[in-house]
């Protein structure tokens, strides 16, 4: 509409901070403790350091009497400096106000000097210019919220920043406190950082100082000797350090968290997502210059350079146990018996340590220990019992029948030869299915098949109660007389023309007197005509010797296969061992 004059614009209002709220808010959800506040002012003591250049001045840092003082000869701030920076909150000198770049520095968040208020309800800070001719400035900040500014007295450029401690939080200011968290943080800055006199800094990291010195930083790390110091280099990352292999087993379930330092100094004792999950056996010390700190720089934020510095770890670390491998398998070996029910586990869904299980444990097989890979380099069909007890039942026998059988009957085992396909698309990799197992053995001729009539009818007569029907076949080794199989089977005799799967060989045996077809019983009791014993039964006519021999021979068969025995099995191998033993004494008398 004409004529009407333009609504009025509201007026701009700045928003009132409640600093205590603030610093509320930084202690309880920022900040882990309050002790990272001298983390804070050494950060800043240093960065002021390198911003000025030079020779690096020293940081001195004065504890005691409820007051704390750290002075550096840095590049110091001007008044207008002063308002901008300390009284601004997220703020920063270091985002090229100075004209430096921004990863030059350890702070790049602006609220670091807030910390103090965590101990401090006043922080007084007298700084000077060295980038121009200006005066000195005292700034005094209080908890409340307010500041001052007035001209100050300091000869040289440079900040003194000086603590007074809030009541009962005298003792984060005490000097024996004070030296701790210095020598915590600050260890390996390679400055001459000095509390009430006492230098705490060395700057020499542990991958800089020889493999003795490395090793001796991991043992008092760890609170044992470490395997093995892994050096560790991303350029990209301008990372460096040294990863640790734990002597110890532990729970790869559990995240591992790492020592980083940023620019020499400490980020976090427990910082995490900077290896991959499957490298849980070692536990690093790191420094880096380009890695991003998280605002409460404790932790690594996690954007695309962090993933590049990872895979490459990962990479250091894969390279170092296939070195290892090549070698120096006795120190593989070591490491392996400490770490692998970890690597198993990390198995089961990780591909790097399902390779590393695949060329380097051992597993038992049919034709001994051997690796996965050495296994599958000669067997493209590979088949696994899933219960320990089944294998060593099996083992010889499937050996023997030219079938590749591994035991995964250990925690683990199964899910991992299950996955082995994803190494090696074509291979064949199943649990075994005991009738397949049988499908190797030799049929009898005809001959034998006659002369053998009058024992599977007197065996099936025995053991129709048990749910267990005999046949007879020939297989190797022939000191075994006769094997419990369970499989699947065709419910209805007439599906034996028609049945799908190994059991379908089977079906041709007819079903027991009395009992219908479609409840013919499932496990098979497979007589071994190879074996003498067995052989002599064909042709034995007394009925009662071929019935006890039956009702031995399942016991004997359930036994061996480790399985559990019924109260009418139990019976049945008493009344057999009884009986037979009453035919011999009679025969012999």
């Amino acid at each position: 509409m004409t004529g009407q004059p333009p609504p009025e614009r509201p007026a701009a209002r700045t928003f009132n901070v409640d600093l205590r709220g603030i610093v509320d808010l930084l202690s309880r959800h920022l900040y882990s403790s309050p002790r990272v506040y001298v983390r804070e002012l050494l950060q800043n003591a240093v960065d002021a350091t390198t911003a000025r250049g030079g020779p690096p001045g020293p940081v001195r840092i004065e504890a005691g009497g409820g007051r704390l003082r750290i002075e550096d000869a840095g590049v110091g701030l001007t008044e207008p400096e002063v308002h901008e920076f300390l009284a601004t909150i997220g703020n920063s000198a270091k985002r090229d106000a100075l004209g430096f770049a921004r990863h030059d520095f350890l702070g790049q968040f602006g609220i670091g000097l807030l910390s103090c208020f965590l101990v401090a309800d006043e922080i007084e800070v007298v700084t000077r210019s060295a980038a121009r001719d200006a005066p000195a400035v005292v700034w005094r900040g209080h908890a409340d919220g307010h500041y001052t500014v007035a001209p100050g007295a300091r000869d040289e450029p440079g900040t003194t920043v000086t603590l007074r401690a809030r009541r009962d939080f005298e003792h984060w200011l005490e000097p024996s406190t004070v030296r701790e968290l210095v020598r915590h943080y600050g260890a390996l800055l390679p400055y001459d950082v000095r509390v009430n006199g006492e230098r705490l800094t060395d700057g020499v990291p542990p991958w800089e100082a020889g493999r003795e010195a490395m090793l001796g930083y991991g043992t008092r790390l760890l609170g044992a000797v470490p395997l093995d110091a892994i050096d560790l280099s991303v350029p990209e990352a301008g990372l460096r350090g040294v990863a640790y292999v734990l002597p110890h087993e532990t729970n790869p379930s559990e995240p591992a968290t790492h020592r980083v330092y940023l620019k020499r100094m400490l980020l976090g004792d427990r910082v995490d997502g900077i290896l991959p999950e499957w490298a849980f056996f070692v536990r690093c010390v790191l420094d880096t210059d380009e890695l991003r700190p998280t605002a409460s720089r404790e932790q690594l934020y996690h954007d695309e350079l962090l993933v590049v510095a990872r895979e490459a770890l990962g990479e250091r670390l894969r390279s170092w146990l296939v070195r290892m491998a090549a070698t120096e398998p006795e120190r593989l070996g070591a490491f392996l018996g400490v770490h692998h029910r970890g690597v198993m586990a990390l198995a089961v869904h990780d591909d790097e340590m399902l390779r590393v299980v695949d060329e380097w444990i051992p597993f038992d097989t049919g034709e001994g220990a051997v690796t996965l890979a050495e296994f599958r380099a000669r067997h493209r069909e590979i088949r696994y019992t899933a219960r320990a007890e089944e294998f060593r039942q099996l083992a010889g026998i499937a050996a023997a029948q030219g079938v590749a059988l591994v035991n995964g009957g250990y925690t683990y085992h199964a899910e991992i030869l299950h996955r082995l396909p994803r190494l090696d698309p074509g291979l064949d990799v199943r649990a075994l299915d005991p009738a397949e197992l049988a499908t190797r053995f030799d049929r009898v001729g005809p001959a034998v098949e006659f002369a053998a009539r009058d024992l599977l009818a007197i065996a099936r007569r025995t053991l129709a109660d048990r749910g267990c029907t005999p046949v007879l076949r020939a297989f190797s080794p022939t000191a075994l007389p006769a094997l419990y199989l369970e499989g699947e089977r065709p419910r209805h005799a007439d599906d034996a023309d028609t049945a799908e799967g190994v059991w379908a060989e089977f079906t041709d045996a007819p079903p027991a007197p009395g009992i219908p077809p479609e409840a013919e019983p499932g496990p098979l009791l497979v007589l071994n005509h190879r074996n003498p014993m067995v052989a002599r039964l064909t042709s034995t006519a007394d009925a009662r010797v071929v019935e006890l021999a039956v009702e031995a021979l399942y016991g004997y068969a359930l036994l061996t296969g480790n399985r559990a025995l019924r109260p009418g099995d139990v019976a049945g191998v008493n009344r057999a061992f009884l009986g037979l033993v009453e035919h011999a004494i009679r025969t012999g008398s």
